[in-house]
């Protein structure tokens, strides 16, 4: 499956009632939602003594990637194009890869 098959499929259950803005608002409500729960996962992990549960964490993070498929399809952006222009913004930003200088310096005009 590439990315753009899964966000076909992952449109496929989305809210039809739902205006484009509220679809949006869903996405990243949506998007934050579920990030907070993997935060909360790993908190149990590392302060409370629980197991770290992967398939858990994986769970959510396809739960992650739907509200992000909904979200790019909303204001008319297929994955793959977000994907691509997220490299390429690394590209920029780190061009031999990860440096904590270039980290620290960061080039204000790249969003």
């Amino acid at each position: 499956m590439t990315i753009n098959e899964y966000q076909v499929a992952a449109l496929r259950t989305a809210n039809p009632a739902l205006t484009q803005i509220e679809q949006l608002q869903n996405g990243v409500m949506g998007l934050n939602g579920e990030a907070g729960e993997c935060i909360d996962l790993i908190k149990k992990h590392l302060f409370q003594g629980h197991t770290l549960n992967k398939e858990h964490i994986a769970k959510e993070l396809g739960d992650i990637a739907w509200y992000l498929a909904i979200s790019a399809d909303t204001i008319g952006y297929d994955l793959e194009t977000i994907f691509q222009m997220n490299i390429n913004k690394l590209k920029n930003r780190y061009p031999d890869g990860f440096d904590s200088e270039l980290s620290i310096n960061r080039k204000t005009d790249d969003i």
